[in-house]
C-alpha cells in the first residue's frame, strides 16, 4: 500500500465516523510562547483541553507535521542510527473533546488496524496503565475490560507511568493512555522470543504505532493532579511506522516515504544505501547508511520549516532548523564526500512527494532551496575554517591527546562537531579528552538552562466560567474585572504576574506586532501593564505586581502614545507589501514582520538586491497612499474563501480559522489581525532607513512613519548644519565638498608616492641584509611600514633574488602583521611552505593567517612576539 493511500484511508476512516478533518497546523509555531515547534498532533488544539476555546466540532481528525529536536521531545541524536526515529514526521490523529472516551477510541483504533488496514491481529500488543500510588490513580480496569473483548489477555501489557501515562508538559491536562505495538520480526525470531517481552524495549521491529490518550485530569503547579470538567480523548499515529508495517518493511527507510530522496542521494554521491534486511554489513557500510537516513530524514524537517516560515538563523527556532540542516551537511561531507552544497537538490523530490497533502512545500520550493544552498555553502565555509583551526591547536599540542576546552571552542565558538573533530584527530594520530570536553558542555546547558528557567504557578481563578473577549479593535480604555492570576518567576525577567481581563482592549503579541502596553487603574491603586501576550487562547496582561484588591472594579488604559505609533507602521507594513508587488512581481511574499512603536520590518521573498531607484519608487507609492487618505475598511468575521475570493494575501505558515479578519486600505488587501489607523493619512509620511538580505532569496527592508520621519529628517538637517559649521559656513556645500574630496585625492596620491619611494628605499637597503643559509638567500627583519606596504616589500624583495626565502613583520594600527614570500624553485625543491611558515609562526604574535605555498600573510594580537617570530623563522631553512 503506497505512503498517500495509508494516508487517505485513515482519514476517509475517520471522516465516516462523524469527525472533521482539519488541515496540518504549521510546524513552525509563531504565537505560542511555551513552544517552539509542533511537537504532536495535540498542540494545536491545547486551548480545547485547557478549557480555553471550542472547537469547531467535539470530533476532529487530521495529520499533523511534528518537529522533536528540543526540550522534553529531543529525538536528533538518535535519528540516522536507528530506523524509526525522525525529526520531522507525521502525526495521524483523532480527537473528541469532551465527546466520546475509551471504548469508542479503543474499539475505532482496532477496526481501523485489522480490517481496514488487515495488519494480522497475532503481531499486535497493547498496553494499559498499571496505575501509580503516587498520583492515587488506579489501575485502568475499563481499558484492560475493553482491551479484553478485541484481544487475547496475554497479549495485553501493564504499563508504568513512564510509558503509559501522557502528559503535556509538567503542568497542565494528561492521562492514562493505551499504546499499540506491531512486531515485525520474521516467524522464526517469533517462535524463539516472545513480543511482548521486547515492547518498550528499543527493538527496530516491535515498535509503538499508536498511542490513545485518555485525558482526564490537570497537573497542578505543586504536582497533584485534579479532575478535568470535561472527559478527552487524544491520539497518535505515528505515519512512518504505520507505513512499514502495511509494506512489510523493517525499516522506515525502506518505505515510499523516504526511498524517492534516498535513490536521488544515491544518484548524487555515486554511493549506495543498503536496505534494513541486508544483515552483515560492513562498517564502512554502515556509515554511508547512517548518514543518507540523516540526510534524508534532516531534509524534510528543514524543507518544511522555511515553508512554513523559519529561517535559519542564531537565536531561538531559527537556530534550531540551522542546527538540523548542520548536522546533515556534516555528515555528507564526512561519510559522503560531498564537498558541496548539495542537500538542496533533494527539495524537488520532496516536493513532488508530498505537495498534493502539503501544497506549501510546492509553492515555495524555490525559496527553500535556494535558502538551503546558502545555508551549505556558508558551513561548507566555517568546516574548512575549522580544518585550519584544529591544524592551528594540533600543532600547539605536546603529546597526542587535545585539550578537550579547545575542542569544545570549536564546537561552541565555530559550530565544528566534536565527532568530526575526533575523525579527523585520529587520522593524525591524536585523541582528545572527552572528559573535559563534557565538563564544558555541561557548564554550557546550565548557563542556558539556568538563562531560560520558568517557575509557573497554577491559575487562581476569581470568576469561573468567564470567556474573555478582546474589544481593542474599537476601543483603548474600558471597564474589567480580573478573571484569574498567576505568579510566573523566571531567571530572565524575575517575577511577574499574568493576569487576565473579562474585557480587554490590550492587543496581545502577534502577527509580527509588539503587544500593548498601559494601566489597570482602580480608584485606590495603578497597576502598570509592561506587555501582553496570548497562550492557549488566553490575553495575559503582565505586571511586576498584583493589585491590593484583585476583587475591585478597573479601568483598563492602553498606552495610546505607543498604539498609535505601532498602528502607523503596522498599516504602512500593508500599504509597502503592495507597493513591493506591483514594482518588483508577484513573487513577493511577506516572509517575516515586526512592527513597533519605533519602526517597522519586513522580510519578503526577491532573489536580488533592491536597487536604490527601486527603493525610491515603493517609498514613492506608499507616500502617495497615504497622501490619498485612504479610508480602512475593515472586515472582521468574514468567510475565509470569501476574503481570498476578493482578493486577500494571505501568508504561508500563518493558522487561519474558517471566519478571518480582512483589512483593505484601497488595493491592498490582507489577512491581519493586528491594530491598524483608520486613514492612511494619519500614517504622515514613510521613509525606509535600510534594505538587506536576511538570507538566499529573502530580503529585508526597516523603515519609520510619522513622527520618527519627522525626528529622521530633523537629526539630517542638524546634521547638515553642523557640516556647513565645519566647513566655515560655504555658500555652496556641495561645492565645498567636491572641493575637499579633490585636496583630499591629491594627499592620497602624494602619500602613496612617498610610500613608493620608501618601499623603494628600503627594499635596496634590505637587499645588502640577504644571508645565505643552506643555499637558500634568507631574510627576516621587523619594517616600520603598513600592512599592505609591508606586503609589497615582501614581494619586491623576494623577486630580486634567486632563491630566495622573506619574512616580514610590521605593526599597524596596534596589530601585528607577518608575511612570507619563498621562491616556486624552493617551493618545489626542498618543499617549502609559505602558508605552513605563516601558520607556525603566527603563533608567536597569537594570529594567524593563510595564502599560498609561495606567498602568504597573517594578522595577530601579541605586537611583542614579532622579535621572537623573527628568530626562528629561520629553522625553516636550517
Amino acid at each position: 500500500m503506497k505512503s498517500q493511500d495509508v494516508r487517505k484511508q485513515f482519514l476517509d476512516f475517520f471522516k465516516s465516523n462523524g469527525h472533521l478533518i482539519v488541515p496540518s497546523a504549521p510546524i513552525v509555531l509563531k504565537d505560542d510562547p511555551t513552544l517552539m515547534f509542533n511537537n504532536s498532533g495535540m498542540a494545536q488544539f491545547k486551548e480545547y483541553f485547557l478549557g480555553n476555546g471550542t472547537p469547531k466540532s467535539k470530533r476532529i481528525a487530521d495529520t499533523q507535521k511534528c518537529l522533536r529536536v528540543s526540550g522534553k521531545h529531543n529525538d536528533l541524536e538518535d535519528v540516522g542510527f536507528d530506523t524509526y526515529h525522525h525529526t520531522m514526521f507525521e502525526m495521524l490523529g483523532n480527537w473528541s473533546f469532551g465527546d466520546y472516551f475509551k471504548k469508542e477510541a479503543i474499539n475505532w483504533a482496532w477496526q481501523l488496524l485489522t480490517e481496514v488496514y488487515k495488519i494480522p491481529k497475532e503481531n499486535l500488543y497493547v498496553s494499559v496503565f498499571e496505575g501509580s500510588k503516587e498520583d492515587n490513580v488506579p489501575f485502568d480496569q475499563e481499558a484492560w475490560d475493553i482491551w479484553k473483548t478485541l484481544i487475547d489477555e496475554d497479549r495485553i501489557i501493564l504499563g508504568n507511568k513512564k510509558d503509559n501515562f501522557w502528559e503535556m508538559g509538567d503542568q497542565g491536562p494528561c492521562g492514562p493512555c493505551s499504546e499499540i505495538h506491531v512486531d515485525l520480526r520474521p516467524e522464526a525470531e517469533k517462535a524463539l522470543v516472545s513480543g511482548k517481552s521486547l515492547v518498550n524495549n528499543d527493538h527496530p521491529q516491535v515498535v509503538e504505532i499508536w498511542n490513545n490518550v485518555f485525558m482526564e485530569f490537570n497537573r497542578k503547579a505543586d504536582g497533584s493532579l485534579e479532575k478535568l470538567p470535561a472527559q478527552h480523548v487524544d491520539t497518535g499515529m505515528g505515519f512512518e511506522r504505520l507505513c512499514m508495517a502495511l509494506q512489510g518493511k523493517t525499516s522506515n527507510y525502506d518505505t515510499d516515504v523516504f526511498t524517492p530522496l534516498i535513490e536521488k542521494v544515491e544518484q548524487i554521491t555515486g554511493l549506495k544505501y543498503t536496505s534494513d534486511e541486508v544483515k552483515n554489513i560492513s562498517e564502512e557500510q554502515n556509515k554511508t547508511n547512517i548518514a543518507i537516513r540523516v540526510v534524508v530524514d534532516h531534509v524534510r524537517a528543514v524543507a518544511f520549516a522555511i515553508a512554513d516560515g523559519q529561517l535559519p538563523s542564531n537565536t531561538g527556532a531559527g537556530y534550531v532548523i540551522r542546527r538540523i540542516l548542520r548536522r546533515a551537511i556534516r555528515y555528507g561531507f564526512t561519510f559522503l564526500g560531498t564537498k558541496e552544497p548539495f542537500i538542496n537538490k533533494l527539495v524537488e523530490v520532496l516536493a513532488n512527494q508530498m505537495g498534493e497533502f502539503f501544497p506549501e512545500i510546492k509553492s515555495q520550493q524555490q525559496l527553500v532551496t535556494n535558502v538551503i544552498r546558502e545555508e551549505e555553502a556558508s558551513f561548507l565555509r566555517t568546516l574548512d575554517q575549522g580544518l585550519q583551526l584544529l591544524d592551528n591547536v594540533i600543532a600547539q599540542t605536546k603529546g597526542s591527546e587535545v585539550s578537550g576546552a579547545k575542542v569544545f571552542e570549536l564546537y561552541d565558538t565555530f559550530g565544528f562537531p566534536k565527532d568530526l573533530t575526533a575523525l579527523i584527530l585520529k587520522e593524525k594520530g591524536f585523541s582528545y579528552n572527552e572528559e573535559e570536553f563534557e565538563v564544558e558542555l555541561q557548564k554550557q546547558k546550565t548557563r542556558s538552562r539556568a538563562a531560560s528557567e520558568v517557575s509557573t504557578e497554577d491559575w487562581t481563578v476569581l470568576i469561573p466560567g468567564n470567556v474573555e473577549t478582546f474589544v481593542g479593535y474599537d476601543k483603548t480604555e474600558n471597564e474589567v474585572k480580573i478573571t484569574r492570576i498567576r505568579k510566573v518567576d523566571s531567571k530572565k525577567d524575575g517575577i511577574l504576574y499574568q493576569i487576565v481581563l473579562d474585557n480587554t482592549p490590550f492587543y496581545p503579541e502577534g502577527g509580527g506586532q509588539v503587544g500593548d502596553k498601559g494601566t489597570l487603574v482602580s480608584a485606590n491603586e495603578t497597576i502598570e501593564i509592561i506587555d501582553t501576550k496570548k497562550e492557549n487562547n488566553l490575553i495575559l496582561h503582565f505586571a511586576k505586581q498584583l493589585p491590593e484588591n484583585i476583587e475591585a472594579g478597573f479601568t483598563a488604559k492602553v498606552n495610546n502614545d505607543l498604539r498609535s505609533s505601532t498602528s502607523k507602521n503596522h498599516s504602512a507594513t500593508h500599504l509597502m507589501h503592495l507597493a513591493l508587488r506591483n514594482l518588483l512581481g508577484t513573487h513577493v511574499e511577506q516572509k517575516g514582520s515586526l512592527v513597533n512603536p519605533n519602526y517597522l520590518r519586513f522580510d519578503f521573498s526577491h532573489f536580488s538586491k533592491v536597487s536604490e531607484d527601486e527603493l525610491r519608487q515603493v517609498e514613492a507609492s506608499v507616500n502617495a497612499q497615504i497622501e490619498a487618505q485612504l479610508q480602512l475598511t475593515e472586515h472582521r468575521n468574514i468567510p475565509i474563501k470569501e476574503a481570498l475570493d476578493k482578493g486577500a494575501m494571505a501568508l504561508f505558515g500563518e493558522k487561519y480559522g474558517d471566519n478571518v479578519r480582512m483589512i483593505e486600505f484601497g488595493e491592498s488587501k490582507e489577512l491581519c489581525g493586528g491594530i491598524h489607523v483608520k486613514n492612511t493619512a494619519e500614517i504622515w509620511h514613510f521613509k525606509i532607513i535600510s534594505e538587506g538580505a536576511v538570507a538566499a532569496g529573502i530580503r529585508r527592508i526597516e523603515a519609520i512613519t510619522g513622527d520618527a520621519v519627522k525626528d529622521f529628517y530633523q537629526n539630517q538637517e542638524n546634521t547638515l548644519a553642523e557640516i556647513k559649521e565645519t566647513l566655515k559656513n560655504p555658500q555652496d556645500i556641495l561645492k565645498s565638498v567636491a572641493s575637499l574630496q579633490d585636496d583630499n585625492a591629491k594627499l592620497k596620491k602624494q602619500v602613496e608616492q612617498l610610500l613608493k619611494e620608501k618601499v623603494g628605499a628600503l627594499k635596496s637597503e634590505l637587499e645588502k641584509d640577504f644571508q645565505e643559509v643552506n643555499g637558500v638567500n634568507f631574510l627576516a627583519k621587523q619594517v616600520d611600514l603598513s600592512m599592505a606596504s609591508t606586503k609589497d616589500l615582501a614581494s619586491a624583495l623576494g623577486s630580486s633574488k634567486a632563491d630566495s626565502f622573506v619574512f616580514l613583520a610590521s605593526v599597524e594600527d596596534g596589530l601585528p602583521n607577518i608575511h612570507c614570500y619563498i621562491a616556486k624553485d624552493l617551493v618545489a625543491g626542498k618543499s617549502l611552505n609559505a602558508n605552513a611558515v605563516i601558520k607556525e609562526l603566527g603563533k608567536y604574535i597569537e594570529g594567524n593567517g593563510g595564502g599560498q605555498p609561495f606567498f602568504a600573510s597573517g594578522k595577530g594580537k601579541n605586537t611583542a612576539g614579532i622579535a621572537e617570530a623573527l628568530v626562528h623563522a629561520v629553522d625553516f631553512v636550517k
